[in-house]
C-alpha cells in the first residue's frame, strides 16, 4: 500500500465500549450460593407471591388455594377407586358382573376426573384475575420509586443498571402466578399419588424420587445459568435499550439522517447485540452437559422404577390389581413429579428477577427523600444559602464550593458563568432537588432538610435548560396536570404571555392538539414554540420562586424581547433567577452573580461588573467581538 493510500484510508467505525464495573453491584448475587440454598428459596417466593396477591384480590387467591386442594384431594380419591375397580375387573367373573362389580368405583374415578377438570378451569379463571392487576402493581410500583428517589440516586454508580435488572422482575410477574399455580398442583397431585403409591408397596415412591431428582436438579442449575447470562448482559442490554430508543425516536431523525449515522448506529446495534449473543452462547456447552447428565441419570432409576414393578408382580410380591394400580400410580407420580421439576425450576427462575426487583425497590426506598415535614407559608421572602457545598459521588472537587447568597421576594438575580461552573447544581440546591453536604439552604428561615419537599416544589416553576417536551395535550403541558380552575382562562393567560396564541388556534383541535407528531392526530411544534410552551408552564404555575435556564436559547428576537418582558412584569411576586450566556439578557437582573469552579467570584449590577474587569467583563467583551 502506498503512502497516499495510507493517508487517505478510513478507519473502522468503533465498537461499542466494554463496561466493567467494580464494588457491590458487580458480585453476581447468586455466585457463591449453594444447590440447597437455592432450593429453599421456593418457600419464600411462594410466600412472596402470596402477599403480592393477597393484597390485591383476596377471593381469587382462595379460590386459586381451594382449587389446588381439590385438585389433589380428587387424584387421591381417584387413585383410591381406581384400585378398587381393578379387584372386580381382574378377577375370575363373567365380564358382566365383573363390570357390575366395578361400575361404582368406576363412576368414582368418573367423577374425580371431572371435578379435577372444573377445578383446573376455575384455577385459570383466578390466576385471569390476579395477573393482570399483580403485572400492574409491579410495574407501578418500579416507576414510582424511580419518581420518589432523591435524585442524587441518579448519579450513583449502578443504579440504572439495577433498574434494568428490576424490570425483568416486573416482566416475570406476568408469568409468576401462573408458575405457582401450577407447582403448587402438581405438588398436591404428587403427594396425593405418592400416598397411594406408597400405601402399594413401600419401595415403589423412593425409586420414582430418584428417577425424577436429576431433572430437577438440572432444571435448577439450568437456571441458574441462564440468570449468570442476564447479569452478565445488564449492563450492555440497558445501553442498548437507551441507543436504540434514541437511533429510532423521531425526535433525532434529522439529526441521524443529515449526519450520516444511520449506517454507524446499525453497525453500533448490531456489534452490541452480537456481543450478547456471544455470552449466551458460551455457555451453551454448559446447559448442554447438565441437561444430558441429568436425563442420563434420570433415566437410569426410571428404568429400575418398571424393572421392580415387573419384580414386584412376576414373584407374587404384589397381586395383580395392586400391580395394575401401581402403573396408573407411577404414571400419576411421575407427571406429577414432573410437573414439579419444571414448574419448580420455572418458579425458582423467576424468584431470581423477583429478588432483583424487591433488592432494587428496597435500595430505592433507602434512597427516597427524608426529610422533615414542616410546610413553608406563602409568600416566600427569603432565600438564604450559608457556605453551601456539594460534590457528587465519585467526583474529585465540589461543585458548588462554598456559596453564600440571600436572594429576596421582588428581586431578579442572574447567574452567569462559563460550562461546568456549577450553575446547575446551584439551582438543584436552591430548590431542594438536593440537600447540600455542608452549609444550609434556608426558606423564610428554615433550612431545607427540615421541609416537606412538597411544600417547596408547589412553590417553584423552573423552566430547565433541557426541558422535557410531554406527549400531553397543549393545556396539560400549561397546566403539567395541575390546573388551579375548571376553566381554560388561566391557561390562555398563560399561552398569551408567551405570544403562543395564535400558534396554538392555528392547530387542528387548540388546547386538546396532543403534542405527539407519533401519534395519529398529533402534532409537532417548533423548537421555539416548545420553549415559548415550557415558559408557560413556570408561569401558570404562579410560584414564589420562578428559575429560567437559558429560557430564550431557541426563540427569535421578537419570542425573546416578549419573555424578558414578561419575567419584569411577574417579578415583584416573586424570587426570579434566570441562567443565560446571553449577557445582554442580565441588564433586567437587580443584580448577577457570576460563577467559577463551584464558587461566586463577582457580584453587582450589569454596569459595575462589565466596567469591573473580572470574568464577566471578558466574557462580555469576548460577546461583543462576535
Amino acid at each position: 500500500m502506498s503512502h497516499d493510500t495510507k493517508e487517505t484510508a478510513t478507519p473502522p467505525p468503533p465498537p461499542p465500549a466494554e463496561i466493567h464495573y467494580s464494588g457491590e453491584y458487580s458480585i453476581n448475587p447468586l455466585g457463591d450460593v449453594s444447590f440447597q440454598h437455592m432450593c429453599a428459596r421456593l418457600p419464600s417466593v411462594l410466600r412472596r407471591i402470596w402477599h403480592m396477591a393477597w393484597k390485591l384480590d383476596r377471593q381469587a387467591v382462595l379460590l386459586l388455594m381451594a382449587c389446588q386442594v381439590i385438585t389433589g384431594a380428587a387424584a387421591a380419591v381417584g387413585l383410591t377407586a381406581t384400585a378398587r375397580a381393578m379387584q372386580p375387573i381382574l378377577s375370575g367373573d363373567t365380564a358382566s358382573d365383573r363390570l357390575h362389580q366395578a361400575l361404582p368405583a368406576l363412576l368414582v374415578v368418573a367423577g374425580m376426573a371431572a371435578l379435577g377438570r372444573l377445578s383446573s378451569a376455575l384455577s385459570s379463571y383466578a390466576d385471569r384475575r390476579l395477573t393482570p392487576p399483580l403485572t400492574t402493581y409491579a410495574d407501578t410500583g418500579l416507576v414510582e420509586a424511580v419518581c420518589r428517589v432523591e435524585a442524587t440516586a441518579y448519579a450513583q454508580d449502578g443504579f440504572t443498571d439495577r433498574q434494568e435488572a428490576a424490570e425483568m422482575g416486573v416482566i416475570r410477574t406476568h408469568v409468576m402466578v401462573n408458575d405457582a399455580q401450577r407447582f403448587m398442583s402438581a405438588l398436591i397431585r404428587m403427594i396425593a399419588a405418592s400416598g397411594v403409591l406408597s400405601a402399594l408397596h413401600w419401595s415403589m415412591l423412593p425409586l420414582l424420587l430418584l428417577a425424577v431428582l436429576p431433572a430437577g436438579i438440572g432444571a435448577v442449575l439450568s437456571a441458574r445459568v441462564d440468570y449468570e447470562m442476564h447479569y452478565a448482559n445488564i449492563s450492555d442490554r440497558n445501553v442498548r435499550h437507551m441507543m436504540r430508543w434514541w437511533a429510532t425516536t423521531p425526535k433525532h431523525g434529522d439529526e441521524v439522517r443529515a449526519n450520516g449515522m444511520t449506517d454507524y448506529l446499525l453497525f453500533w446495534y448490531q456489534y452490541l447485540s452480537d456481543r450478547i449473543d456471544r455470552r449466551l452462547l458460551s455457555v451453551a456447552p454448559r446447559t448442554l452437559r447438565i441437561a444430558l447428565g441429568s436425563s442420563l441419570a434420570g433415566g437410569v432409576f426410571l428404568v429400575l422404577t418398571w424393572a421392580a414393578l415387573a419384580w414386584l408382580a412376576i414373584t407374587g410380591r404384589v397381586a395383580e390389581a395392586v400391580a395394575a394400580t401401581a402403573v396408573v400410580a407411577v404414571q400419576t407420580t411421575l407427571a406429577a413429579l414432573a410437573q414439579v421439576v419444571v414448574n419448580g425450576a420455572a418458579l425458582f427462575h423467576t424468584s431470581l428477577y423477583l429478588t432483583d426487583m424487591q433488592t432494587f425497590l428496597d435500595e430505592a426506598a433507602k434512597r427516597a427523600p427524608n426529610r422533615g415535614e414542616s410546610t413553608i407559608q406563602a409568600p416566600v421572602e427569603e432565600i438564604r444559602l450559608d457556605d453551601v457545598v456539594y460534590q457528587y459521588p465519585g467526583k474529585d472537587a465540589p461543585a458548588v464550593n462554598g456559596v453564600s447568597l440571600t436572594l429576596r421576594r421582588g428581586e431578579i438575580l442572574a447567574i452567569v458563568g462559563e460550562n461546568g461552573s456549577g450553575k446547575s447544581t446551584l439551582l438543584r440546591l436552591i430548590t431542594g432537588i438536593y440537600l447540600s453536604d455542608k452549609g444550609s439552604v434556608a426558606w423564610n428561615g428554615t433550612d431545607l432538610a427540615g421541609l416537606d419537599q412538597n411544600t417547596v416544589w408547589q412553590r417553584t416553576g423552573l423552566v430547565p435548560q433541557l426541558f422535557a417536551q410531554w406527549p400531553l395535550r397543549i393545556r396539560e403541558n400549561v397546566t403539567l396536570g395541575q390546573p388551579r380552575t375548571f376553566d381554560d382562562g388561566p391557561v390562555w393567560d398563560a399561552i398569551d404571555s408567551v405570544g403562543m396564541r395564535e400558534a396554538v388556534e392555528e392547530l387542528p383541535d387548540g388546547l386538546d392538539t396532543l403534542l405527539a407528531r407519533e401519534v395519529f392526530g398529533g402534532a409537532e411544534l417548533s423548537g421555539g414554540q416548545w420553549q415559548r410552551l415550557a415558559c408557560s408552564r413556570a408561569i401558570y404555575r404562579r410560584p414564589d420562586l420562578l428559575i429560567l435556564d437559558e429560557p430564550t436559547s431557541q426563540m427569535d428576537a421578537r419570542g425573546e424581547h416578549q419573555i424578558f418582558e414578561e419575567i419584569k412584569r411577574v417579578a415583584g411576586d416573586r424570587i426570579t433567577i434566570v441562567v443565560t450566556h446571553q449577557l445582554e439578557n442580565t441588564k433586567i437582573a437587580d443584580r448577577v452573580v457570576v460563577m467559577e469552579r463551584g464558587r461566586v467570584t463577582e457580584q453587582g449590577s450589569y454596569d459595575q461588573l462589565g466596567n469591573a474587569g473580572g470574568l464577566f467583563a471578558e466574557l462580555l467583551s469576548l460577546a461583543k467581538d462576535r
